[in-house]
């Protein structure tokens, strides 16, 4: 039954309309609403939802996915207590689980797949859901690929680089940098693993790629920020750049002497001759022979010359003062807006925000809890007002779409192991996999606008638009036409089999508003309500035959479910 809605030439028209209304619906008009109160916030507008739908919604944005005791428990303890309470859970590695695949395959080389399966589980069943979600958040600014065949090569690294932004996404942005500064995949990826200092008879200069990345897309980015994310213009009403070639050159010097971790820091360590074990997820340490001791001046910053060479000082030096540039907080808070709220976020919105990176209400700058709480807290973010308005939300990406399928409906693996391995394939998987983004840049910029679009007309930004085409749609579409009637993964691995849902096979308006509450927080619009429904009630249950009464109910459960995932409402989180 669902391939008969799914045939080639129906989803490759139904492709070419989402992809189209997906650029409407980001699109249909400019205009903010800005809240006045320039001052952050860390409380909600309201101690709890007034609805299931509301609640629902809070979900979307800060879970994979929304389950019914989610929203049951969101709705009992209110918006602080249930962000308190996923603050203090504890949390699953990607190690961890690394490791324990490893012992189940004793004798096998090192796997990715074992690095994705343990994504995807903790996406399915984990607890500490707003961790996750920020975690992943995260992992698309401070970027590593295993694209990258330094890092392909260490899947145990990645995995351990992976929980370390886990472990700082709730601790302070200031050691959130140190940790992702000297993280060995870090290095390997930007290459200031053992970056040298200059050498002026052989012309060699120091590796500047991790200086320029780290204030480029990191910190503080390309220009001058005010406090609510607007660029600062200059007296001829340009933006003003935020650093220099010099100001490269100059920190570049900084990442100079570093290398992999070990009891020694003898030459053939420095060079990666001499492993120590586990060196893939030990800090890189300092090597005083291969680190530029003279003066380093970058961003009005003078590192004075060391007496004795000492590379982790100059690294911590060089991270406090970027720390303390105005622009981190506006930078980084509108990006993690971006990924949670909205693509475009009011600059009011973005004040609010910015205000409590810079000062958590406690004097502490860089509370990565205070700054999460203010994301999610603010009017913004909870006004059903501002939902509703033109320009107002976010494309929800692939990984996020297939996230919300497991988690919402239960998803469960037949192996315990959730055998999904790369999924970046755009024809015939997601188009995106964790960890494996084409360059340092993510699968897509903030600051994407597609071309020829209204969205470029109304000055807004659609930064998952840059990798939404018709071909990843049909993909999209192809994929979940299987998945949601049979699974995905290995041998068919990870499956639902809707027992909610199909309890309401016999009642199909409760069973759309169901899936209305479950995939799009209450937001169907009547037109897709109506289209959902009309489809679900085409498929007759013979009560006189069991068996086909039992595909019935199942056909009608897939095809609400498939047709909800394939709408462009569903695409654009409001």
């Amino acid at each position: 039954m669902l391939e008969r809605w799914t045939n080639g030439s129906w989803a490759r028209r139904l492709a070419a309309l989402a992809t189209a209304t997906m650029l409407a619906a980001c699109s249909q008009g400019g205009g903010f609403v800005s809240y006045k109160d320039g001052g952050g916030t860390t409380e909600p507008p309201t101690e709890k939802p007034a609805t299931k739908a509301e609640a629902s919604r809070f979900l979307g944005q800060s879970t994979f996915g929304p389950r019914d005791q989610d929203i049951d428990q969101l709705i009992s303890a209110g918006y602080s207590n249930w962000i308190n309470n996923q603050f203090a859970q504890p949390y699953a590695t990607l190690l961890g689980w690394f490791d324990g695949q490893q012992l189940i395959e004793e004798g096998r080389s090192p796997s990715q797949n074992w690095l994705y399966s343990g994504f995807w589980r903790n996406t399915a069943v984990g607890t500490d859901q707003l961790r996750q979600r920020v975690t992943y958040a995260l992992s698309q600014i401070f970027v590593i690929s295993l694209r990258d065949g330094s890092v392909s090569g260490n899947p145990r690294g990645a995995a351990d680089y992976y929980d370390t932004l886990t472990r700082h996404a709730f601790g302070n942005f200031r050691n959130l940098l140190q940790d992702v500064t000297l993280h060995p995949m870090m290095g390997l990826y930007l290459s200031h693993m053992g970056n040298q200092k200059a050498n002026p008879e052989s012309g060699r200069v120091p590796d500047e790629n991790y200086a320029r990345e780290l204030m480029q897309l990191f910190t503080i980015g390309l220009y001058e920020l005010n406090p609510d994310g607007t660029n600062r213009l200059d007296g001829a009403g340009q933006p003003i750049e935020t650093y220099s070639n010099a100001d490269v050159e100059g920190l570049a010097r900084v990442f100079t002497g570093l290398s992999w971790g070990g009891p020694d820091t003898q030459d053939g360590r420095f060079k990666g001759w001499i492993k120590a074990e586990h060196r893939e997820i030990m800090p890189m340490q300092g090597y005083p022979k291969y680190h530029e001791s003279g003066e380093k001046r970058f961003l009005g910053l003078t590192i004075a010359p060391q007496a004795g060479a000492d590379p982790i000082a100059s690294v911590n030096a060089a991270l406090d003062h970027l720390f303390a540039h105005p622009n981190v907080g506006p930078f980084i808070g509108k990006q993690l807006i971006q990924r949670l709220v909205t693509s475009n976020p009011s600059p009011a919105y973005v004040a609010r925000v910015a205000a409590q990176f810079d000062d958590n209400g406690e004097g502490v700058r860089g509370d990565m809890r205070a700054l999460v709480k203010a994301i999610l807290f603010d009017p913004e973010a909870r006004d059903l007002a501002v939902a509703n308005m033109p320009g107002f939300g976010k494309l929800r990406e692939p990984v996020l779409r297939f996230a919300h399928w497991m988690r919402s409906f239960y998803g469960k693996s037949d192996s315990g192991r959730f055998l999904i391995g790369n999924t970046e394939d755009d024809s015939n998987s997601l188009g995106q996999s964790v960890l494996r983004s084409p360059s340092v840049f993510n699968y897509y910029r903030p600051g994407y606008v597609p071309p020829n679009t209204e969205i470029a007309t109304q000055g807004l930004v659609a930064p998952e638009m840059q990798i939404t085409h018709e071909t990843s749609v049909a993909g999209w579409l192809n994929v979940m036409r299987d998945v949601v009637s049979s699974g995905y993964g290995s041998s068919r691995d990870v499956k639902s089999v809707y027992p909610l849902e199909l309890a309401l096979a016999e009642r199909p308006a409760e069973l759309v508003e169901r899936i209305n509450l479950i995939l799009m927080h209450g937001a169907m619009s009547n037109t897709l309500r109506t289209r959902v429904l009309e489809v679900v009630q085409s498929v007759q249950i013979p009560f006189n035959n069991p068996a086909n009464a039992d595909k019935a109910r199942k056909a009608r459960v897939h095809l609400a479910v498939f047709l909800t995932f394939a709408s462009s409402e569903y695409a654009v989180l409001k």
